[in-house]
């Protein structure tokens, strides 16, 4: 006769329990902190600072009876403009993130072009690589556009311009 042996013990460690819910926590704050927001916060601070300090000014040329009054009144102008510009601090936050985003991710296509470059000055097999490259898209272009008009002399600029901005068309 055989008898099976239930046991109702875990199976897991109730500390390695909370040391995984605790990470799981941490790993979703740092998920839902934008930079963003810390921008808007920044900006916030930095317009009810300035407001302070024209209120500080005011306050100072009233006498010391009244400067727990003008204090207190202090403080909640600083708070109205904290909530009055939220919206706007949050959302001009979030056009100069954008912008920086855009203007660093042209910079480093920029310094691949570059580096692109030098590699087919350097190397015969790149540039003809480059190329094949230049003359496929312009393959492309002429079986898009429709043969209908043609122009002996075109005013944009060649369809490998705007491929390789970083160097000259007459290296190639």
């Amino acid at each position: 006769m055989t008898s099976f042996v239930n046991i109702k013990y875990s199976t897991q460690h109730p500390g390695v329990v909370r040391a995984e819910s605790a990470f799981g926590a941490v790993r979703q704050l740092g998920q839902a902190f934008s930079g963003t927001r810390g921008l808007a916060t920044l900006l916030l601070s930095a317009v009810a600072a300035a407001i302070m300090v024209v209120a500080y000014q005011v306050m100072d040329s009233v006498t010391e009876g009244h400067l727990l009054v003008m204090w207190i009144a202090l403080w909640a102008v600083a708070f109205a403009v904290l909530a009055l510009f939220a919206g706007t601090a949050r959302n001009l936050a979030a056009r100069v993130k954008a912008g920086l985003d855009a203007w660093s991710r042209s910079l480093a296509e920029a310094r691949a072009d570059q580096r692109l470059w030098q590699a087919a000055k350097n190397d015969p097999r790149v540039m003809a690589d480059l190329q094949m490259a230049l003359q496929r898209a312009a393959d492309a272009e002429e079986a898009v556009v429709a043969p209908a008009v043609v122009k002996a002399e075109r005013a944009e600029p060649a369809v490998g311009a705007t491929v390789l901005r970083a160097y000259h068309r007459s290296y190639i």
